[in-house]
């Protein structure tokens, strides 16, 4: 008997569609449809993520749960309520190894574009000015990446290459680590604050890192220092942000999610000097949507032949828990 696989998707449904469909009894739901095709089904993909449809259509009798949750991201928050992180029936998996690389790219880009301002460069094209400055250089610069994920990792290997300091951020201290060299935990992070020229946030949003950066992190920055956020948007205390940065003593932020998405039109961040805002799109490329359907569809080969899946997530924790790697 085939699988009930029902596919929440808004706007355009994934690519390969007939691939999927020749594995399960696929059915298609929008947000609004949701709450009625989800009960009876066996799997969920969940092509739409950051969404409170899952959590309000999820059936309140755990036998019409789905048994396996596929999440089309690397953040699963949305995710992470009560009836199905409770139900040690359901598999949550997710797209990891999607994401990575893209993300690094975005965030050597950003510090480049801080580093070398230009945003500035392009306003005087604008304004057909010929204005010579100075650029700061990044090379020897220091940076600490919070959050010792694959997305972390795959930074700190970007941001050493081009010559930069990296450490990292993580739940324990540690030396010697592949990637990061020295990781931080709680004793000594102030300590890595005050030296850091950047500071990048590629964290789960979990309960524990939920406002991670506080207004007292923000005051243990380094005076000058910058802030890069591609995580997630709940990880700061945006007001806190905001104070900081209108006080100067932040040089500046780039900011690619947000606590509310879209960020809304009367949010002081949209004006602030030495602010980037992108659109939640730091791992997005050409060719993201594809990758996305290979990694379900690897993983439903696996499903159906029984094999363990790929990319489980520690439900408590709310990320992919890496064996051969400390957290």
């Amino acid at each position: 008997m085939r699988d009930r696989l029902v596919v929440l998707y808004r706007g355009n449904r994934p690519p390969a569609a007939a691939r999927i469909e020749s594995l399960a009894d696929t059915v298609y739901a929008t947000e609004e449809e949701l709450p009625y095709l989800l009960p009876g089904a066996d799997v969920l993909l969940a092509w739409v993520t950051i969404t409170p449809a899952i959590r309000e259509a999820w059936p309140d009798d755990p036998r019409k749960a789905p048994r396996w949750v596929h999440a089309s991201s690397a953040g699963v928050d949305s995710f992470l309520f009560p009836a199905l992180v409770d139900d040690p029936q359901v598999i949550l998996t997710n797209a990891r190894g999607v994401y990575e690389q893209p993300t690094a790219e975005y965030v050597l880009g950003l510090i480049l574009a801080l580093a070398k301002d230009f945003p500035g460069t392009w306003e005087h094209q604008r304004r057909r000015e010929w204005r010579p400055r100075p650029s700061d250089a990044i090379t020897g610069r220091t940076v600490l990446v919070w959050g010792t994920g694959p997305i972390g990792r795959a930074i700190a290997r970007l941001l050493r290459a081009v010559g930069m300091r990296v450490s990292g951020a993580g739940r324990k201290s540690r030396i010697d680590d592949p990637d990061f060299g020295t990781v931080h935990g709680a004793t000594t992070l102030r300590s890595a604050l005050t030296e850091a020229d950047y500071v990048v946030l590629a964290a789960p949003l979990t309960h524990d890192t939920r406002h991670m950066v506080d207004a007292p992190v923000l005051a243990a920055m380094k005076p000058g220092a910058r802030l890069i956020n591609v995580g997630r948007g709940g990880l700061v205390d945006e007001e806190a942000l905001v104070d900081h940065l209108a006080a100067g003593r932040l040089a500046g932020a780039a900011l690619d999610v947000f606590a509310r998405e879209p960020l809304p039109a009367e949010s002081p961040l949209w004006n602030m000097p030495g602010v980037m805002i992108s659109p939640h799109t730091a791992g997005e490329t050409t060719s993201e949507r594809e990758a996305l359907v290979e990694v379900f569809l690897d993983n439903f080969a696996r499903h159906l032949e029984g094999r363990p899946l790929c990319n489980v997530v520690d439900k408590r924790r709310g990320y992919v828990v890496d064996v051969t790697r400390p957290a």
